[in-house]
């Protein structure tokens, strides 16, 4: 009797829903040639009304903005309304633009991206053994950009129960407030959760709140240079082997 009570609640406190970062994450990518290809093409597409210098440097400030900004507003209001203030005319002219770009002439940017058999492999995994699968995106891409990084890495976004994004999140990473908005857009607690990321900074902050952490090494990110405390770290290969051993959730 002891024994079935311990397992009975053994199973009651199994994680059972994964959380995975995008870029650098679920698709890999080289970071630097990814920027570079981003900013270059999204000045192209709006040089005819902002010199390309001057639309990057907007959009990094706004961006800033956006990160350090935990008003409750939603991200796209934010970076927006900040935006405006940086032009002499109205950021309704530039609006749409930006869904144009991403909906057109972003898939420029595939190039600095590739696929990970692994990441593939491990998903379908989790997903066989019963696992709910979210994508904690650093809220910082339109929905429609996010489906296309999406693609590039070899899957639908319909794989994803849930999504973060510009226009749906308040919050951005570090910040808890970010993962505590995820929790609740799909029910779940902390510690029903695994944290899936590269970013030593932005993704390991969610285990602040209970949520275990994987700490993905291929395209490790760590610009504050900081020890780094995960529940456990590897390779993509490495995580393939990690979910491999995982129960199946009841």
């Amino acid at each position: 009797m002891l024994h079935k009570l311990k397992k009975e609640k053994i199973g009651e406190l199994m994680r059972d829903t994964f959380l995975f970062d995008l870029d650098g994450t679920v698709l890999p990518m080289e970071l630097e040639e990814f920027m570079r290809l981003y900013f270059y093409n999204i000045g192209e597409y709006f040089k005819e009304i902002i010199e390309p210098k001057e639309l990057v440097k907007n959009i990094l400030e706004c961006t800033e903005k956006m990160v350090r900004t935990n008003n409750g507003k939603k991200n796209e209001e934010i970076f927006m309304d900040h935006f405006d203030s940086l032009l002499e005319g109205s950021v309704e002219d530039y609006k749409s633009m930006f869904y144009e770009f991403y909906d057109t002439i972003f898939d420029n940017v595939k190039p600095s991206t590739h696929k990970s058999k692994y990441m593939r492999k491990s998903i379908d995994i989790l997903k066989e053994k019963g696992y709910r699968i979210a994508l904690a995106t650093n809220p910082l891409f339109p929905m429609i950009a996010n489906h296309h990084r999406i693609r590039w890495a070899g899957f639908e976004p319909s794989e994803f129960e849930y999504i973060s994004s510009f226009e749906n999140n308040s919050y951005c990473k570090p910040h808890l407030e970010y993962y505590e908005e995820v929790l609740e857009s799909i029910n779940k607690n902390a510690d029903s959760c695994y944290m899936v990321g590269n970013d030593v900074f932005d993704d390991l902050s969610s285990g602040k709140l209970g949520i275990e952490t994987y700490l993905i090494t291929n395209h490790l990110l760590n610009k504050h240079n900081q020890e780094v405390d995960s529940n456990h770290k590897g390779t993509y290969y490495d995580f393939y082997k990690f979910v491999q051993k995982l129960d199946e959730v009841k």
